[in-house]
């Protein structure tokens, strides 16, 4: 099961860490954000089920779906035509894990559709999600123990990613 989510695509996102200055001369980033917290309601959840606080993200609710090297000579033209626009995606409802971060496993077709209109990948790197939180020092052994846990006790699906349309899709008006 999927939740469909409308967001907005931003191009030209604010530089908010010295990684992101540095990478800005060979790397391109782009996101998709929400005007929702769904990554502090499920960071809540956590808190609450597994005493397990995690970080907060710096950019809010929010998937990249292009943090790559994009040497496409199109990218002023593709980035004018998608900013500001409105995008759906879904996201699944089971939170994931490798122990220090936390994410939900994201689908957007669109988003795919402009990563390959840019001569880059449908699936990034990373495929695309949520993140919810991550684990610092302090915290990070409990979050593995959690992470350990639940799968030891059935407590998360550990299924491989489907395929979107093997999804139930589930909308909110």
């Amino acid at each position: 099961m999927v939740i469909e989510v409308q967001a907005i695509l931003n191009f030209y996102p604010e530089e908010k860490t010295r990684k992101h200055i540095n990478q800005g001369v060979w790397k391109r980033h782009a996101l998709i954000e929400t005007n929702c917290d769904t990554e502090l309601y499920y960071a809540w959840f956590l808190e609450k089920r597994f005493n397990l606080k995690l970080n907060k993200t710096i950019r809010g609710t929010h998937i990249s779906f292009i943090a790559d090297r994009c040497e496409s000579k199109n990218w002023e033209e593709v980035s004018k035509k998608y900013h500001g626009k409105s995008i759906t995606f879904y996201h699944e409802l089971e939170p994931r894990t490798q122990g220090e971060h936390w994410w939900l496993r994201v689908y957007s077709p669109h988003a795919e559709d402009i990563r390959e209109e840019l001569g880059l990948s449908r699936d990034p790197f990373h495929p695309l999600h949520l993140t919810l939180g991550y684990a610092n020092i302090k915290n990070i052994e409990h979050s593995i123990y959690i992470m350990e846990i639940c799968k030891r006790f059935d407590l998360v699906d550990l299924s491989p990613r489907k395929s979107l349309s093997e999804h139930e899709i589930i909308k909110f008006i």
